[in-house]
């Protein structure tokens, strides 16, 4: 089943500081197709959701339907911050915005889809800080992890971009460099000219189901050079594409009964791997997936034997790398 189109993360962080300039690209997001054929589109909902506070009309902020590049459309002043801080007097307030993803044009008012990645915006009652008093990882990094899902299967795309938009609008005079180190044969590369981090081809969960990489970052301004490195992680996300086996291909197991059983007695066990996927919580779901029957005309034989079904996760090591499944007992 095709879902379309989904965000590689659910959640984006940035600063926004009084009184900076309509037009600030204030950040990046990205989408990854289900299909070849779809083309991302990117929409906000009307409505910043204030903490403890009524939903406000945003009249600050916009996207670029086609690039995903969130922006100050207004500079937010002091009158607009203590009116977003509702009474709150904390040099810092956080506000909510929904952002939408649909592979066509949005019409107005389609605030509807279930595709949605939530941004965090700290307003600060402050203007911006000089370049020159932030930290390397202030120039580099938001305070978010770079953590990544990306689904199974899908075509390759863009899903992250390393250069913080705010900070190269703002800070055009430090040169910021970034670098993602990994391993040999890992499926993704950096473009040094965008910043950008592309995934270059269909992944499988069930060779690899996480990636460690390195995004390290430099920046040089005259002769001071400063350095940062963070981790930058990706998971892959199961699709339920791999049929169980069973070990050694024995589908069939013996039972002997002898007289006197104890009730309970285990006369034969089978058992089924599954590399596809894990344990499932509420667990009744995981034992619905594969049932365990007695097939029979007898009727004694159904009230007197039944098959019991437990199963726990296990790790695969393909490749040297450790994969979740599950292991099936009956």
């Amino acid at each position: 089943v095709a879902l379309g189109l989904y965000f590689p993360r659910k959640e984006y962080l940035e600063n926004v500081y009084i009184d900076e300039p309509a037009g600030t690209p204030l950040l990046r997001i990205h989408a990854l197709r289900d299909s070849r054929e779809e083309v991302a589109h990117f929409h906000l909902c009307h409505n910043l959701l204030v903490p403890r506070g009524r939903p406000q009309e945003n009249n600050w902020f916009q996207i670029r339907e086609e690039t995903g590049l969130l922006y100050l459309s207004k500079s937010l002043d002091r009158e607009d911050f203590n009116m977003l801080s509702v009474g709150n007097w904390m040099p810092l307030s956080k506000v909510m915005l929904y952002v939408f993803l649909s592979s066509h044009p949005f019409q107005e008012k389609e605030c509807d889809s279930a595709t949605r990645a939530t941004v965090f915006l700290s307003l600060i009652n402050a203007t911006a800080p000089a370049c020159s008093s932030l930290t390397a990882r202030q120039l580099c990094f938001t305070e978010m992890d770079l953590s990544f899902h990306i689904k199974e299967n899908k075509p390759p795309g863009t899903f992250h971009q390393l250069r913080l938009p705010s900070v190269h609008h703002l800070c055009q005079n430090l040169s910021i460099s970034y670098k993602l180190l990994a391993g040999e044969g890992v499926p993704f590369r950096y473009n040094e000219n965008t910043t950008s981090v592309r995934v270059t081809q269909r992944l499988d969960r069930e060779e690899r189901e996480r990636y460690e990489l390195i995004a390290k970052c430099t920046v040089r301004e005259g002769f001071r050079e400063m350095q940062v490195e963070v981790p930058f992680l990706v998971n892959v996300l199961d699709e339920d594409d791999s049929p169980p086996f069973l070990p050694n291909g024995t589908d069939t197991a013996d039972a002997v009964v002898e007289f006197s059983r104890k009730e309970g007695t285990v006369l034969s066990t089978l058992t089924v791997y599954d590399a596809d996927t894990t344990p499932i919580y509420p667990l009744e779901s995981s034992r619905k997936k594969y049932t365990g029957t007695i097939i029979t005309d007898d009727p004694w034989i159904s009230e007197t034997f039944r098959v019991e079904h437990i199963f726990d996760e296990i790790h695969f090591s393909p490749n040297g790398s450790q994969v979740r499944g599950t292991r099936h007992e009956y």
